[in-house]
């Protein structure tokens, strides 16, 4: 409880974009170019899945910065990008996307979140704050037209 608690208090401590800033007009894919993560847009733009993160959703995305991609071992992104690799860019992308609106307060009371990937994702807390699996939240609650996006340190990737 204690923790969780922690993570609250960081997380409104996080810089919050609200939706009258970010021009809640703007898709999760529109909110990601503006936001200048290069390679995810990169990514979702050679997985095909403009279209899905720009539709009705509402869907809530853990988008990794471009220094999380780095983070990935040399070559990894490259290889992801190649067109016979585009089921597993897929399941990759998909693994950071949940189906519903769900903001930071409402992800804090999850253990978890089953994504559209098929897998899940471990959500807990610490003294520095609230993390999916491994990686830590960095951003919350940036409003889009279609869900919600939430910044992250780390890329997940999907055990299965």
């Amino acid at each position: 409880m204690r923790n969780t608690l922690l993570a609250l208090a960081a997380l409104m401590l996080l810089p919050s974009v609200s939706m009258a800033e970010e021009g809640k007009a703007k898709t999760i894919v529109e909110t990601a170019v503006a936001a200048k993560f290069n390679t995810l847009v990169a990514a979702v733009k050679a997985a095909g899945l403009v279209d899905a993160l720009s539709g009705d959703g509402p869907l809530t995305v853990f988008a990794p910065t471009d220094e999380a991609f780095a983070k990935l071992p040399a070559g990894t992104v490259e290889n992801l990008l190649k067109p016979e690799n585009k089921d597993q860019l897929v399941a990759v992308l998909t693994y950071h996307v949940v189906k519903g609106d769900m903001p930071a307060a409402k992800v804090l009371k999850q253990k978890s979140l089953e994504t559209l990937q098929g897998g899940s994702i471990a959500v807990s807390t610490d003294d520095k704050g609230a993390k999916v699996n491994a990686s830590r939240i960095l951003k919350t609650d940036i409003g889009c037209s279609n869900g919600v996006v939430h910044v992250i340190d780390t890329v997940l990737l999907p055990t299965k």
